[in-house]
């Protein structure tokens, strides 16, 4: 028992030092690069889908988020469930739907504008709602 303990301690360390490795500068800099984007604004409800046609523009995240601005003073961040690390700001998103909606289990496309070379994809996460605080004029 003794035994199992030291084997269960082990693997417990070794999964913390894994999960302790500092982010890379480019994953650094695009939780700054977020951070800057959604201050002063309040976050919603994490929604699954999101109507192609409310959808105005799209921007990418170095390696962390998709923003998707809507009408009004609403956006969305999108973390991916996976790939966020293929995510370049110099990259178009190309997305194949089969729906009026963009969905938490659809997969986006990354193509780079020069070659029009892919160069990765990302399963999308849930779409959080963000809506700009409006300021006073005083």
């Amino acid at each position: 028992m003794h035994i199992a303990f030291k084997i269960l301690a082990g693997a417990a360390l070794a999964f913390t030092a894994a999960a302790a490795i500092a982010a890379s500068p480019a994953e650094v800099r695009g939780e700054a690069r977020l951070a800057k984007a959604i201050e002063g604004s309040i976050a919603g409800k994490p929604v699954r889908c999101l109507y192609l046609q409310d959808i105005r523009s799209s921007e990418i995240i170095d390696r962390t988020a998709i923003i998707y601005r809507t009408t009004g003073r609403k956006f969305y961040v999108n973390r991916p469930r996976s790939g966020a690390r293929s995510l370049d700001r110099s990259d178009v998103l190309v997305t194949n739907t089969h729906s009026s909606q963009l969905c938490n289990i659809d997969i986006v496309h990354l193509y780079d504008t020069t070659s029009r070379m892919q160069t990765g994809f990302v399963g999308l996460g849930d779409f959080v709602p963000y809506t700009k605080v409006k300021t006073s004029s005083r």
